[in-house]
């Protein structure tokens, strides 16, 4: 995939790493002098400018990119880079700060293909909504443990089901939830899975393939 990153501070810096060890091909997107000499540094294709600017993202690639995220810290830039993106039909992904209020967030969350909230999963979180998809392994926290994130389809075998009822063996640990274009929160036992809901999980590397099972059903098995 191609994915222009608009801002290279912390959380997007993260990001354009991440994805560009997965073997994505990345360029940023950032005004300010000394992130974009970091960036370049860092050996990305860097254009400096304002990530608002419909031309500036012409620059960086986004008639042929296929998605673009606005990781900014200011929620203007990155709204308006994500809706120029959608203008050429890429996937646009917006950080947004976890103490808005419901009604900012849904104004923003009507309009892209998915909000992050990096505060809470990082560069993790903003990468897996940045390639889409069911199934995503976005991080090892450690040689054993595997941090992924599953958006849960229509016809899997959690659907229906509480929280506190879906077995993940020994090692494994659904440790946020989210509905859809909400915001992810530590679930309560009794939280009742539906079709569209987000888990953030942690499983051992070695019971990854039983993890998928539970969740996707056997059909879906190599589906990652």
């Amino acid at each position: 995939m191609k994915v222009v990153i608009v801002g290279y501070g912390r959380v997007g810096a993260r990001t354009a790493l991440v994805l560009r060890e997965e073997g994505h091909d990345v360029t940023v997107v950032d005004n300010d002098e000394r992130k974009v000499e970091r960036a370049e540094e860092a050996g990305f294709e860097v254009i400096e400018g304002d990530g608002s600017n419909e031309a500036v993202l012409r620059r960086a690639g986004v008639e042929d990119a296929d998605a673009v995220g606005g990781l900014t810290g200011d929620p203007n830039v990155n709204f308006a880079a994500c809706m120029i993106g959608k203008e050429f039909g890429c996937r646009a992904v917006m950080r947004v700060s976890e103490d808005y209020r419901q009604e900012i967030y849904e104004r923003y969350a009507d309009d892209v293909d998915d909000v992050v909230y990096p505060e809470r999963l990082g560069a993790a979180g903003a990468k897996t909504a940045l390639l889409g998809g069911d199934f995503n392994a976005i991080g090892e926290l450690t040689e054993q443990l595997r941090l992924s994130m599953l958006v849960v389809p229509e016809g899997s075998p959690v659907v229906g089901r509480k929280v506190a009822d879906i077995d993940l063996g020994a090692d494994g640990r659904i440790y946020a939830h989210g509905r859809s274009r909400e915001p992810m929160t530590i679930p309560l036992p009794g939280t009742t899975v539906k079709a569209g809901d987000r888990l953030a999980l942690v499983a051992d590397r070695d019971q990854f393939e039983d993890v998928r099972r539970v969740l996707l059903g056997e059909e879906r098995k190599g589906n990652v």
